[in-house]
């Protein structure tokens, strides 16, 4: 399961750097068209705007998974290990409860935008909300992961505040 995880990681990367190769592409050329030929494509905004969204939520997705999310620390580092591993358990279950948020109202929203199209492209704008909903369903999977990996005891879970933890992300 963690091979499958890790591949479908390294895909999401290229992914990832295939959008910010495009976005580059329509957006510079765009410009170029513009100011040079005193034109544009019309298109490459929306298609840009698109793919950023996508690259984001795909970027928060990757940064989850490898524990690369903001945390403030400085308290649980201070905590015993039961109260850390508690704290641990509680903010998992509120990710858990924000990520069902993201993805249920991904899902309406999804379901409300196959009616309705983009001004330029007119591809259906359920492709924006596919962009929480897909990726909302990956947070979940790596946050339950963690979660069945902190309730195990096992050594690979990712317990804010550990110090073991810390020297493990600067091995990688």
């Amino acid at each position: 399961m963690k091979r499958l995880a890790d591949v479908l990681e390294r895909l999401t990367e290229w992914l990832m750097a295939a959008i910010l190769a495009a976005m580059v592409v329509l957006v510079f050329g765009n410009v170029v068209l513009r100011y040079v030929f005193n034109s544009g494509i019309v298109a490459s905004e929306e298609l840009a705007r698109l793919l950023f969204v996508w690259m984001v939520f795909l970027g928060a997705t990757v940064a989850l998974r490898g524990g690369q999310h903001i945390g403030l620390e400085m308290l649980q580092e201070r905590l015993p290990p039961k109260a850390r591993r508690a704290c641990a358990l509680v903010s998992h279950l509120l990710m858990l409860y924000a990520v069902w948020l993201l993805v249920q109202g991904s899902w309406l929203q999804l379901l409300i935008g196959l009616d309705t199209y983009s001004t330029v492209l007119r591809f259906p704008m359920a492709f924006y909300a596919a962009a929480g909903f897909l990726p909302g369903l990956a947070m979940a999977c790596a946050v339950l992961a963690n979660l069945v990996k902190i309730l195990g005891g096992h050594p690979e879970a990712r317990v804010p505040g550990d110090p073991s933890a810390g020297e493990a992300a600067y091995a990688e």
